[in-house]
Formats: C-alpha cells, sequence, structure tokens
C-alpha cells in the first residue's frame, strides 16, 4: 500500500510514500503522518490518497509513523485546496501551511498545541469525619478552611470546586491548602476546560423585517432556486445584516452550517455581539487575532460530533472542516483585505469561499452597498442572481454630501487648518448635540516623507526604494513596507541645515490637529498603529459606541462596514489621494472607500452629513459618490475597461521575479517574458520595472499577463511552468525568486 502525501513546503508534487503493513488497516485520507524528508529531516504530512500503484524506478521510503486514529481533514477540504493551488499557481505544501493551525503540524515545536486545563477540589471520599479530625490533629488554620469548604460543598450542592473558588474563601492560604492535599484530606485534579467561550444563551429572537428587508429575503430564496451565487446589492444601511441572520435561521432549522466572512478582524467585534445575541454559543469566531492553542480548539470542535452551526470570521476561517455546509454569506464582498498577498498562496477569499459552497453543493450570498465590479457584471449577466435594497432602515435619509474645494480655499486664504471651515462649522454643531464625528485619512503616520527645505534631500529606507513617514510618536522614521525604523535627524545629512520639514498628511498630524482644534473634546485614532494590541480593535471600537470617543480619526478600517448610530459628521480628508494611483481599479476603489466612509453617518433617525475635501472636485467620481449612483458609475467604469481590455473582460496574472542582484533580476524577466512570448504573444506585457522596484534588497521585476477568459486555465498553466523550467534550467537564474499573483488587485 502506498501513501500520497502533502507535505508542508513550497514543492510542485506530492511525494508517495509506502504505507507499513500494521498501519494498513489504521490510515486514511486526510490523516497526519510523519515521514522522512531528504537525509535527516522529520515533517508532518497530510494524505491526500492511498493506492497499490508503486512508483516507478524510485525508492520509496515508509512512512515512520501515524498521529491521528480519524481525518482531520475531510474530502471537501481537500478538493478546496486542489482548486486553490492549481487556480492560484501556488504549491500545495503553502495551501497547507495556510490551512492548518501551527500546532497541528508537530514539528513546529515552538507551537505545540497543549491543552486549558484548570484545577479542581473535592474532599478526599475514602475518609470519614473522625478520619479527617485525626488528620488535622492541631491544625487550626487547616481546620477553620476545612470547616469552611465543607459548608461552601454543602451550600453548593456539589463534589468538587474549582481551585479559583477555594482562593476566595476567608480562611484560603496557598499554604494551608497544600497541607490539606499532602494530608490528602483534599484531593486535586486536572481538568480540561478548554479555550473557547461556551454556554452563550441567546437573548433575542431575530428582529422583524421591514417590507423592503422582507422583499429582498424572498427574492434570494427564489434566485437560489435556479442560482447557487446571489448578490445583495444594499445601500448603507439597509439593513443587510438583520436579512443574513433570518437566511442564517432557515438553514439552522434544516441543519445546515453558515460560514459567515468579514474583511477585517475589527468588523467581528460588534457583528458577534449581534449574533451571539440571537445564536448564543452556536457560533465560533475564527481570526489571526485569536492565538494558535484558541485556533487548534475550534478545529477539533468542527471535527466533533458537535460541531459550530456558524462560523464567523476573516479568510482563513474558509479552511476549517465544516461537516454540512449550507450558507456561505460573504459580507462587504468588494474588499480588497479578502485578497491574501503574503505569504502564498495569494488567493482571494470571495472566490475560494464561492468554490468552497459549490464542493459542499451549498449557497453564496455577496453582499455590498458598492459591490465589485466583477461581482455586479456577473449579476447582470445573469451568472449571479441580483437583489437591490435601495432604502435604508427605517426611512433614515441617505447623508447629505457636500464636496469642498480646497485649492479655492487655499487660494483665497480661508483654510486655515487641514480641515475646510464648513467642515469645522459641522463638527462645533454635532458636538452641540453631543453627536460623533468620524475623519477619514487613508495614511497613517504623521507625515508621508520629511523634506529639506535647502536642497530637497528627502531620507529613503536603505533595504526598500521608498521614502520614509514620519511618526511623531517617538519621533522615528518608519517603512511602510519592510518596518524598518530609523532615528529622525537633526539635520539634512546632505546640506548640514536644521531645514527638515515634514510634507503631507497622515492619520497622527490630524489627530494632533482635531485635538488642537477642539480642546477638550476625547479625540482617538484608529490605524495600524494603534490597533497593535490584542484588544485594541475591541477597545477603541466599544469605547467609540459608548460614546467615551466624540471624534474619531482613521484609515480605511472606519470605512469596513461599522455601526455607529450617533454618527453624524463624517469627513474624509484629501480624498484626491485615493484617486491618483496608476492603477485601472483606483477610481473603483476610491468610489467605494469614499462611499462606504460615508454610510457611517447619519445611520439613526437624523440626516447626516459627509464633507469630502478635494483640490480637485471637478473629476467625475465625485458626482457620482455624491448621487450616491453606483449604477452609472459602474456603466462608466465597464466602458473603460472594455475599451483598454481589463477584467471583468479579462483574466490578469502578475509574475512577480526577484533577486538581490538587480541585474540578475532584469535578465531572468527578459529572459522568461521572450520564452512566454513565444506561445503567448501580445497577451503579455512587460517585463515592468514597478513603481516600487526594490523591497527588502531584493530588485523586483513584473511581467503582466492579459488573458480572454476562454483560455484554458490548464494549458496556461502548462505554458508557465514549462517557461518557469526553462528560466531555471540556466545556473544563473537558480535562486531568483518567482511567483506568481492571479487576479491581482
Amino acid at each position: 500500500m502506498f501513501a500520497d502525501v502533502i507535505l508542508p513546503l513550497p514543492l510542485p508534487d506530492l511525494f508517495t510514500y509506502a504505507v507499513p503493513a500494521e498501519m494498513q488497516d489504521k490510515i486514511g485520507i486526510g490523516f497526519r503522518v510523519i515521514i522522512p524528508f531528504g537525509r535527516r529531516k522529520y515533517y508532518t504530512a497530510i494524505v491526500k490518497a492511498i493506492h497499490w500503484d508503486a512508483p516507478e524506478n524510485i525508492e520509496v521510503k515508509e512512512i515512520h509513523s501515524l498521529i491521528d486514529s480519524h481525518a482531520v481533514v475531510n474530502e471537501q477540504q481537500l478538493t478546496l485546496w486542489e482548486w486553490i493551488s492549481f487556480y492560484y499557481l501556488s504549491p500545495p505544501g503553502d495551501v497547507y501551511k495556510a490551512a492548518l493551525p501551527s500546532p497541528m503540524k508537530p514539528e513546529d515545536l515552538l507551537s505545540k498545541f497543549t491543552p486549558k486545563t484548570e484545577t479542581f477540589i473535592q474532599i478526599n471520599p475514602s475518609l470519614d469525619a473522625s478520619s479527617v479530625t485525626g488528620l488535622l490533629g492541631r491544625a487550626k488554620k487547616q481546620q477553620l478552611l476545612m470547616d469552611e469548604i465543607i459548608h461552601y460543598f454543602t451550600e453548593k450542592k456539589c463534589e468538587r470546586v474549582s481551585k479559583k473558588e477555594i482562593s476566595g474563601l476567608s480562611n484560603y492560604s496557598p499554604s494551608v491548602l497544600n497541607g490539606l492535599l499532602q494530608k490528602k484530606i483534599l484531593l486535586a485534579h486536572s481538568i480540561e476546560t478548554g479555550r473557547i467561550n461556551s454556554g452563550i444563551i441567546p437573548t433575542r429572537e431575530p428582529y422583524p423585517l421591514n417590507e423592503h428587508q422582507q422583499k429582498a429575503l424572498i427574492e434570494l430564496n427564489n434566485c437560489f432556486k435556479d442560482k447557487q451565487i446571489s448578490l445583495l446589492h444594499g445601500v448603507t444601511s439597509s439593513g443587510k445584516t438583520e436579512i443574513y441572520i433570518h437566511l442564517i435561521q432557515q438553514f439552522l432549522a434544516v441543519g445546515a452550517q453558515t460560514l459567515y466572512l468579514l474583511p477585517e478582524i475589527a468588523l467581528t467585534t460588534q457583528l458577534t455581539q449581534r449574533l451571539q445575541a440571537v445564536f448564543g454559543d452556536k457560533i465560533g469566531i475564527y481570526h489571526s487575532r485569536i492565538n494558535e492553542n484558541e485556533r487548534t480548539e475550534i478545529w477539533q470542535k468542527m471535527l466533533s460530533e458537535n460541531p459550530y452551526k456558524i462560523i464567523l470570521g476573516v479568510r482563513s476561517s474558509l479552511f476549517l472542516p465544516f461537516r454540512k455546509l449550507g450558507l456561505v454569506i460573504v459580507d462587504e464582498e468588494h474588499e480588497t483585505s479578502y485578497k491574501q498577498q503574503e505569504p502564498a498562496p495569494r488567493y482571494h477569499a470571495r472566490d475560494a469561499a464561492i468554490m468552497l459552497a459549490h464542493f459542499h453543493n451549498a449557497k453564496t450570498v455577496l453582499g455590498s452597498a458598492t459591490p465589485s465590479l466583477e461581482s455586479y457584471y456577473n449579476a447582470q449577466t445573469g451568472k449571479y442572481g441580483l437583489v437591490t435594497l435601495t432604502e435604508r432602515f427605517n426611512g433614515v435619509m441617505m447623508p447629505r454630501i457636500q464636496l469642498e474645494n480646497t485649492r479655492d480655499l487655499r487660494r483665497k486664504k480661508k483654510m486655515k487648518s487641514l480641515l475646510a471651515p464648513a467642515l469645522i462649522e459641522e463638527i462645533n454643531a454635532a458636538l452641540e448635540n453631543e453627536e460623533q464625528v468620524i475623519l477619514f485619512r487613508n495614511r497613517r503616520g504623521f507625515a508621508p516623507l520629511i523634506e529639506c527645505s535647502q536642497c530637497a534631500w528627502t531620507p529613503r529606507c536603505s533595504r526598500c526604494d521608498v521614502t520614509l513617514t514620519y511618526h511623531k510618536k517617538g519621533n522615528k522614521l518608519v517603512c511602510h513596507y519592510c518596518n524598518s525604523h530609523y532615528r529622525l535627524p537633526t539635520e539634512c545629512p546632505s546640506c548640514l541645515e536644521k531645514s527638515l520639514k515634514p510634507l503631507g498628511l497622515g492619520t497622527e498630524q490630524l489627530e494632533e490637529e482635531v485635538s488642537l482644534l477642539f480642546p477638550g473634546t476625547v479625540v482617538a485614532r484608529m490605524d495600524m498603529d494603534s490597533t497593535r494590541g490584542k484588544d485594541a480593535y475591541e477597545r477603541i471600537i466599544n469605547d467609540f459606541q459608548e460614546k467615551r470617543i466624540q471624534i474619531l480619526v482613521g484609515t480605511q478600517m472606519l470605512s469596513k462596514g461599522l455601526d455607529f448610530d450617533n454618527v453624524r459628521v463624517v469627513g474624509i480628508i484629501s480624498a484626491d489621494s485615493l484617486l491618483n494611483y496608476p492603477d485601472f481599479r483606483s477610481h473603483e476603489r476610491g468610489f467605494q472607500l469614499m462611499t462606504q466612509a460615508a454610510g457611517r453617518s447619519g445611520r439613526n433617525t437624523r440626516q447626516g452629513i459627509v464633507i469630502i475635501q478635494s483640490a480637485d472636485p471637478a473629476q467625475a467620481v465625485y458626482s457620482y459618490v455624491s448621487r450616491n449612483d453606483y449604477e452609472l458609475f459602474f456603466e462608466t467604469q465597464l466602458s473603460e475597461r472594455k475599451l483598454f481590455n481589463y477584467p471583468p473582460f479579462c483574466r490578469l496574472i502578475r509574475i512577480v521575479l526577484k533577486h538581490k542582484e538587480e541585474r540578475k533580476a532584469e535578465a531572468a524577466s527578459s529572459l522568461l517574458a521572450d520564452i512566454l512570448k513565444k506561445t503567448l504573444h501580445e497577451r503579455l506585457l512587460g517585463p515592468n520595472k514597478p513603481i516600487v522596484s526594490r523591497i527588502q534588497l531584493y530588485h523586483i521585476r513584473e511581467i503582466l499577463l492579459k488573458l480572454e477568459n476562454g483560455l484554458s486555465p490548464h494549458k496556461v498553466r502548462d505554458i508557465m511552468k514549462k517557461a518557469e523550467s526553462s528560466l531555471r534550467s540556466n545556473p544563473e537564474f537558480k535562486y531568483v525568486t518567482l511567483y506568481y499573483d492571479v487576479d491581482p488587485l
């Protein structure tokens, strides 16, 4: 018997091992095995297939040992792994490493799984009262604690209690308790308690849907009769979440599980409370901020006879072992956070979730107020069902959107701070009415760069081809590509003048300016720098929700579906920076970010106001945002995409080559492009030097493939793999890093 296994290594193929005779009736697909690899190394591999076909002309090693008595990865998971590996041109080992929590790969000794235990105390059942008295002797402190323990047990009507409860008794001390344990009057037991929440009781039924929501739910169910995927296009604050809750309840009623995907950890904080109120401990939370042991416990519970019925999580949660998946919800489906960038596999969680649902024969709902052009195009062409919600919940009006021309204001010397006068006026009015404010600036740090006013010198990262961002907290310069930190010089290293000035605006500077403009107001910042701690997201969101924060400044984190009912004013600062980026998606992203940020305002009864500060307000995208006209924006963008042959009218694959020697990166990319052009011809663009052409000492070159939608993925994969093999046959390029980014964002 032989087993084909997946190794946790970036290798292109499966490896075959002989199954020892004593293991043949115990092993199965999805089991973990320890296998020898190379001369002295051992790895934890996953069994992908079992067969009786001996490999030809190869000496086959035996499996060293079997870890499991049951499969830890099911058939649908392995099928999903295989699809991700194939579609995203990523080795199966990289998919395996991304999928399993580290403690489930025992070669990772630093993260070995250790069950959480708690010590419980019980009275020795083999001792009677006289025996206890004899053992206690003259130990008065032990006698006092023992009397209190007996009373506590009698009152609680239990046979054992936790050591933590004992420590709360008035006569407790560690030495007295240890004395009772040493005399074996009391016995201690360690019991595995687990780290994941249980026993959460639902506190409400799903809220009744209004007529618009009810109509949308009926339409979704009708779409599901002949389509597996539906797009729910609902304006911000239209009540999409409550529709999802009713859908989940429908699938629960027939015993099916739900996967509810979110693009950001920040969103799980609010949504967890809403879902637990309805579904209690049927819901499990899975994301990168929970530790590896908690992830392992959730994985094991999903394998048990009593798995979670609902999983709420970010992209990694789609790798969990579902037993009976019936519904997949991808909320804020347009979000770029769903795309994994580093490390491989560089998959898009929305598209992988659609495939996961397909393998389980489950239904998928994609939800957004600003759908991606690809998803909306699929809905318009009939590939997906389409359900539209145009009314905000409870008849709340859409926010009034006002454009402020900062170029004119500065020219007329009316703009004396980072905020336009109209925005300052609206913030003051909101604060007087005890309403809250969100200010959005999609760049962290104090200033994007430092420049010498005498010679124009700017500090740059020694490892990356980028300028350094100034962070006033810590008085340091930071590279946002490799996270290297540098001391801020007191004078210009080029001209030796003390003339270094910050240029541009980041969230840190905006926070400082707002604090000065509105003294006595509690101002907080929400960006990558302020949310590094485990509970930082939750703390900021909770403080804002409880109105302990009056003005919240932040990056795109603030635009992603957060629900605050007391926000009236939203300010979008330096909006042009969202659009002025050399990428065919820049206007789509800008429209989405501005519309989503605007949607945070006026979610209660009073109409909100959104002020967009722009130096070029005549750009067409601002008129679409102002009118909340997604359809016209979609038609305009679609015609441009068709004209220049961009998705959804083609498929993109970015090939990235990296090396520490620029000459080798350049030569390797040129050779690979020449090889590929022989078969792909005009479909290939490049090689190009990207805007940021050096990161962490590696020089980068890129090749872009624009492939027609009907072209066979198998054929394209074969062409690229043969070209890569041809490149690797040249010893000079053996150590050039090469990877593929399929459907890049």
